[in-house]
C-alpha cells in the first residue's frame, strides 16, 4: 500500500490515552488545526496535541520545541505516550525492521532511562524522538504510509471477537484480523491479550526475530504508558506479525521454511513430561544445550530441548544455554543478525516469564532453540567460544580498570571482553560495566541497535544463572561502544535544550 493510504480504514473511538491536563504548557489548538484527515487513526483529544506536535514539528526544531513543554512541566509518561503513538500512526511495521526501529526502540530507551541517573534520563527519550523523525521521513520517501480507521462495521462483537482474532491471525487475513483485534482490545484484559500475542510473535522467523520483539516492547511500553492506549497499538502489531517478507503464497496454505519450526513444534510440546517445571539445575546440561546450539538443525535442538526437559532438566538451564549461545555468535559474527539472535532470545524470555498457559510456554522455549541455528545460518562451528573465553586482568583496578575495558573495545573488542571477563572473575562490579555502557549508548550510540542491544544484554545479564553471568556481559563487549568512539552530537543539543 502506497500513498496515504494504510491498511487500515478507521480510527477507533477506545482507546483513549493518558490525561494530559495542561499538556504542560502546550499551546492551545484551535478547531481547524485539530482536525485530522477523516481517514486516519486519531487519538483523545488530550494526548492529540502532543502527538501531532512530534508529528509536524521540522526534525531540527522538535528536541527544543518539546523540552520547552518538559520545562513547563510536561511529564516523561506523557512524552513516551506521544512518541509510541507517534510512531504507531507514521511508521509501516513492514518490514519489522530498518525505519520501524523508531517504535521497536521506544521500550529500552524506556530501559536506558530508568537506569539513568537523574541528570541523564531525558537522554534516551529524546534520541528517540530524533529517530522517530529520521524513520518518519524514511517512510514519507517509501510512500507516506499512515494508519487509518478500522472499519467499524467490520468489528466482530465481544464474545466473537477472540475467535475472530486468531481465525484471521490463522489465516494470515489481515483486514479481518485489523477488525477483530479492535474488537478483542475493546473487551479483553491485557494478560488475555499477551497470552494470544506471544504466540504469534514467536510463530515465523521472517524478520529476523523483530516480531517476537515486537510483542515484548509494545506490551512492556503500554505497561508504562497505560492500556488505554492499547488499540492502535495492537493494530499496528497484529498487522506486524502478518508480514509475509514478500511470499506471494499465503503461509496458511503452504509450507515456507520460516514456518514449518512452529508447526512441527507444536505437535512436539505435547511430549512434554508433565511436572517438566520442577526440573533441576544442571551446568553439564546447559553445556549440552550450548554445544547443540553450535552445530543443530532447528528441528535438532527443538528435540535437544524436549529430551532435556523429559530427562528432568529445569528451564533455566535451557535459558542459560540460549543466552550464551546468542552471546556467542556475536562474539564470532559481530553483525545485525547476530545481535537479533540476543534480543530475540530476550524477548522470547520475558514472554515465556509473562505468560500462564502451560502449552504456550513450553512452545516458547521450543521456538527459541529453532530460531538460534538459524540466526547462526550456515556459519562453521569455528572460533572463540563463549564458555571457552580466557580472562586477562586489566592493568588498572576499581573504577580505571572499567575505564581500560572500554577504552580496549575501541580498539580490540576480543582482548576487551577478556578483560572484561578478567575484572568480572577478580571481583570486579558488573553494575560499573552496565554503567558505564549505557553511559557511552548515551554518548556515542548512532542507532536502534546500540540502545536494543545494551538493553537486552544487561538485563538479561541479572537472568542468567552464576555460572553464566560474567560471560554474556563479556560478549557484549563485541557491540558494546567505545569510549574512544566519536560523540553523538544529539547530546549536547538535548542537554542545550533542556538547560534553558
Amino acid at each position: 500500500m502506497t500513498g496515504r493510504r494504510s491498511f487500515l480504514k478507521t480510527a477507533t473511538g477506545a482507546g483513549a490515552l493518558v490525561t494530559l491536563g495542561q499538556m504542560g504548557g502546550l499551546p492551545g489548538v484551535t478547531a481547524a488545526e485539530a482536525r485530522l484527515p477523516a481517514h486516519l487513526v486519531r487519538f483523545h483529544p488530550d494526548i492529540e496535541p502532543l502527538v501531532r506536535l512530534l508529528e509536524e514539528t521540522p526534525r531540527e526544531k522538535v528536541l527544543e520545541e518539546v523540552a520547552i513543554r518538559v520545562r513547563q512541566g510536561l511529564s516523561y509518561r506523557e512524552v513516551l505516550a506521544a512518541l509510541l503513538l507517534a510512531g504507531v500512526r507514521n511508521v509501516q511495521p513492514r518490514p519489522v525492521g530498518f525505519k520501524f526501529h523508531a517504535v521497536l526502540v521506544v521500550n529500552s530507551a524506556h530501559l536506558a532511562s530508568l537506569a539513568s541517573p537523574d541528570s541523564e534520563r531525558w537522554l534516551p527519550i529524546f534520541w528517540a524522538i530524533d529517530q522517530f523523525k529520521s524513520s518518519q521521513a524514511a517512510n514519507v520517501r517509501e510512500g507516506n504510509w499512515l494508519m487509518g480507521r478500522v472499519d467499524e462495521a467490520a468489528v466482530p462483537k465481544g464474545h466473537q471477537a477472540r475467535e475472530a482474532f486468531i481465525k484471521a491471525m490463522d489465516n494470515w487475513d489481515e483486514s479481518a484480523a485489523d477488525a477483530a483485534v479492535v474488537g478483542l482490545t475493546r473487551t479483553a484484559g491485557a494478560n488475555e491479550l499477551f497470552e494470544i500475542f506471544a504466540r504469534y510473535g514467536a510463530r515465523d522467523f521472517r524478520d529476523i526475530g523483530h516480531k517476537a520483539i515486537y510483542v515484548a516492547n509494545s506490551f512492556r511500553t503500554l505497561e508504562v504508558i497505560g492500556w488505554q492506549h492499547a488499540e492502535a497499538v495492537l493494530r499496528s502489531l497484529a498487522y506486524a506479525l502478518l508480514d509475509r517478507s514478500g511470499a506471494k503464497e499465503n503461509p496458511a496454505k503452504a509450507d515456507l521454511a520460516a514456518d514449518r519450526p512452529f508447526r512441527q513444534n507444536v505437535e512436539a510440546v505435547k511430549a512434554i513430561r508433565e511436572g517438566w517445571l520442577a526440573g533441576k539445575m544442571e551446568a553439564g546440561a546447559t553445556k549440552e544445550m550450548l554445544q547443540g546450539l553450535r552445530t543443530a538443525s532447528a528441528q535438532e535442538s527443538s528435540e535437544l530441548t524436549m529430551k532435556l526437559l523429559n530427562d528432568g532438566i529445569a528451564p533455566q538451564s535451557l535459558f542459560d544455554a540460549y543466552f550464551e549461545g546468542a552471546g556467542e555468535l556475536m562474539m564470532r559474527a559481530p553483525g545485525i543478525v547476530s545481535l537479533h539472535a540476543v534480543t530475540f532470545t530476550n524477548a522470547i524470555h520475558y514472554a515465556w516469564n509473562r505468560v500462564q498457559d502451560d502449552e504456550t510456554r513450553r512452545l516458547l522455549l521450543l521456538q527459541n532453540a529453532a530460531f538460534l541455528p538459524l540466526f547462526r545460518g550456515d556459519r562453521p562451528d569455528e572460533g572463540t567460544r563463549i564458555d571457552a573465553l580466557e580472562p586477562v586482568t586489566p592493568e588498572a583496578t576499581g573504577d580505571e580498570a572499567v575505564a581500560e575495558i572500554f577504552a580496549e573495545i575501541s580498539e580490540d573488542r576480543l582482548l576487551a571482553a577478556r578483560k572484561m571477563l578478567g575484572y568480572l572473575e577478580k571481583g570486579g562490579s558488573a553494575q560499573a560495566i552496565s554503567d558505564a555502557a549505557r553511559r557511552l549508548v548515551f554518548l556515542k550510540g548512532t542507532n536502534s541497535h546500540d540502545y536494543k542491544f545494551s538493553s537486552a544484554v544487561l538485563e538479561d545479564h541479572e537472568q542468567l544463572s552464576p555460572p553464566w553471568r560474567d560471560g554474556l556481559l563479556a560478549a557484549g563487549a563485541f557491540y558494546f561502544r567505545g569510549s574512544g568512539e566519536r560523540d553523538n552530537e544529539l547530546v549536547g543539543r538535548i542537554r542545550g535544550a533542556l538547560e534553558k
